[in-house]
């Protein structure tokens, strides 16, 4: 495994960041490959998501592609290359979908939220990506798939984001047909929040992120992990969990405040 400085070095290639004011954007570098994702670009955007969860001043989010696709899923030429390994390449392709899947894991569970600027094609993982992020916005010519279908290998993995994003028989649909859906469309099935003309994508993204970037800290990572905590329990447990998370958000000093302030009429001064 490459070390976390070699990593970072590839991450300066194949992933670019630029921080803008709260707000981190990450984005996918590999547009020759319409930013497909291979081995190295996961690291690079685990690693990255991870750091920016780990940084005070980065408060938001924003992922978006170079060029003109989003990302068009895993990196098929390098895995098709390993079929001649002595296993058929089973070691690489179950090492490749761990890496994608703990990647995925890793945005949903980062204390930040993390918006989608989806500029061109996002499809199969590049579709899972998006489902995976907390909130999307999309060009209005960008396209979303799951064809895996189309080439012999059913998109399972996408199935997992896309299939808690959207209902569950357009989730089907998507993975039966394979076909391109329009943003638009997109908008409409709930897999993107917003859509804008493409010079306006991710520039609304980081207004978004902004916005975010504005309310107390501690209270939207609370708030995060309990909304994907949630969604996998019972009504009742959910509702158990929920109220929980109620109490001891009550507790905290940013609830003290921003009640307070609420009650005063005055603008919160959130705590830090």
């Amino acid at each position: 495994m490459a070390s976390m400085a070699a990593r970072e070095a590839q991450a300066t290639e194949i992933l670019l960041s630029e921080d803008q004011g709260p707000v981190r954007v990450l984005t996918l570098n590999r547009p020759e490959a319409r930013n497909s994702l291979s081995e190295d670009l996961m690291a690079a955007l685990h690693d990255a998501v991870d750091a920016a969860g780990r940084t005070g001043t980065v408060r938001a989010i924003v992922l978006t592609g170079a060029g003109s696709a989003f990302s068009s899923g895993h990196d098929l030429k390098e895995m098709t290359a390993h079929r001649n390994d002595a296993d058929r390449g089973r070691a690489f392709f179950a090492k490749t979908m761990t890496a994608c899947s703990d990647m995925m894991l890793a945005i949903v569970r980062c204390p930040k939220p993390v918006i989608a600027a989806v500029n061109g094609i996002a499809t199969a993982a590049g579709c899972q990506l998006v489902a995976s992020c907390d909130l999307a916005v999309a060009s209005v010519d960008a396209r979303f798939a799951t064809p895996g279908v189309n080439i012999g290998l059913f998109c399972s993995t996408p199935m997992v984001a896309l299939s808690r994003n959207v209902a569950r028989k357009d989730a089907m649909e998507m993975l039966l047909l394979g076909e391109m859906v329009s943003a638009p469309e997109a908008k409409s099935l709930g897999l993107v929040n917003r859509v804008f003309e493409a010079d306006r994508v991710v520039n609304e993204a980081v207004e978004l992120g902004r916005k975010i970037a504005a309310k107390p800290v501690r209270t939207l990572k609370i708030g995060k992990e309990a909304f994907y905590k949630q969604l996998d329990m019972s009504l009742e447990d959910a509702y158990r969990y929920a109220s929980e998370v109620m109490v001891e958000n009550m507790l905290d000093d940013e609830a003290k405040e921003g009640i307070g302030a609420f009650l005063d009429k005055r603008p919160p001064n959130w705590p830090r």
